[in-house]
């Protein structure tokens, strides 16, 4: 880290002083994404002069990890052949992330400048599913045939691999481009020359479809430890594969997804700090009217108490207790149902297993703060001893029942086709401090005969 604010204060340095030629020999030894982040620093005129003074070989890399603001900034700047020539180098993928950003107009001109071959590869990805397996692959990539030797292989390798995303694994097609196998370039070198591809190649293979959720690419990824996954479409024919860098971006772009959702907030694609007041405050106004509209049950619930309240005043003491512990108990499980929805260990099918052991989770959980509780309320208030029964049984019903409303919406929304982050902290809170007061007000009214 100190090291990147070296660099980048040198570079500031070269900039500011206009040595150009300095600036541009320290950029072509540097990493893609330490200058990508030198850029952003940038203001648009900066950014420019920058990108212009970057080695072909890098822009390409750079230019696909700047913000899609900063990418607009280049192409204004640019001529068409230069747009072009960009396009051309960009992984399919990121060209096609691009573009998505990209306003109307934008998109119209690279588009134009583009090779027929290319707008034609680049429509077609954005044909895509949002979100599906074909909108995030990479059209680059080795592909043999298993009539091939290893060293006619090797040859093939050498000659595609440039403008491949990745040769480490290696594809087997026929004609018509069907997946027949795949085998590793380290089988490759380990091979004799003669022997041919068939003989080394495993045909059992993982695949996801273009039309797949890319969740399901991640999880599957993630399960067999690939670097790279195969993309098919309806008659297995190998369309494009997703590697490494996607699965992080997506797991990134669905983390943050998660994230906001369960804080209830509307999703935003842009960065913290270029988003404007305005857009920050329309994204969060909603689910707290929500929120705030929805509490209002709990004080009509109060309101049906105020007999309690008035026989035995101490009780309204307890409240905050209660719901906050009920809040969180409620959180724990729907976070933890959550996370295992979106890792695959949680499945619809798992609905009955999940609350039996929410259940007894919260069983154990529950008497353990109820008896805590029970004892401290017996020391503090030694003559009011139902009182304390009251309190304590409340702990441990809203305990209870906080784990398992916890635990069953998120299922409950997946069986919805919701998204499960949506049934976190704020909306588990909200449901479950109308319920304990309901169980606790009832208890008192039972147990204090009120």
């Amino acid at each position: 880290m100190e090291n990147k604010i070296m660099y980048q204060g040198r570079w500031e340095e070269l900039l500011a002083a206009k040595d150009y030629h300095g600036l541009q020999a320290c950029l072509a030894q540097a990493n893609e994404m330490d200058v990508a982040a030198f850029m952003e620093s940038l203001d648009p005129e900066g950014t420019v002069l920058v990108f212009r003074l970057l080695p072909k070989e890098l822009a390409s890399d750079v230019f696909a990890n700047l913000e899609p603001e900063d990418q607009q900034t280049i192409i204004a700047a640019a001529t068409d052949k230069e747009v072009s020539e960009l396009l051309e180098d960009l992984n399919v993928d990121d060209a096609v992330d691009m573009i998505e950003e990209l306003p109307a107009n934008v998109v119209k001109r690279v588009l134009k400048t583009a090779r027929p071959d290319t707008r034609t590869l680049i429509n077609q990805f954005l044909n895509y599913p949002e979100n599906s397996v074909g909108s995030i692959m990479t059209a680059e990539f080795i592909d043999l045939r298993k009539s091939m030797t290893v060293k006619e292989a090797i040859a093939r390798i050498r000659e595609t691999g440039e403008d491949s995303e990745s040769i480490y694994t290696c594809y087997v097609i026929d004609s018509s481009r069907v997946l027949e196998g795949v085998v590793t370039l380290r089988e490759l070198l380990l091979a004799g020359d003669g022997t041919l591809v068939s003989d080394l190649m495993e045909t059992e293979v993982i695949t996801a479809r273009t039309t797949e959720d890319q969740e399901e690419a991640v999880q599957r990824m993630m399960k067999y430890d690939f670097i790279s996954l195969p993309v098919v479409d309806g008659e297995n024919r190998l369309v494009g594969i997703v590697t490494v860098d996607d699965v992080m971006d997506v797991m990134e772009e669905e983390a943050t997804e998660d994230f906001e959702k369960m804080a209830a907030m509307s999703p935003s694609e842009k960065p913290y700090l270029k988003t404007g007041v305005l857009d920050l405050a329309k994204h969060r106004i909603v689910w707290l009217l929500v929120l705030m509209v929805s509490s209002m049950v709990t004080g009509g619930i109060l309101g049906q108490f105020e007999v309690a309240f008035a026989a035995v005043p101490v009780l309204v003491t307890f409240i905050p207790m209660l719901t906050d512990t009920g809040g969180n108990a409620g959180s724990q499980s729907s976070t933890m149902v959550i996370r295992g929805m979106a890792v695959g260990e949680i499945g619809l099918s798992d609905f009955l297993r999940v609350l039996w052991k929410e259940l007894r989770v919260s069983i154990v959980v529950g008497v353990i703060l109820s008896g805590v509780n029970f004892v401290r309320l017996a020391i503090q208030y030694p003559h009011q001893i139902a009182v304390a029964l009251t309190v304590s049984g409340a702990m441990l019903v809203t305990v209870v029942l906080a784990k398992s409303i916890g635990s069953m919406l998120p299922m409950l929304a997946k069986r919805l086709n919701l998204d499960p982050a949506l049934m976190a902290s704020p909306i588990i809170t909200t449901i479950v401090d109308g319920v304990s007061l309901v169980v606790y007000f009832s208890l008192a009214q039972q147990l204090l005969g009120l």
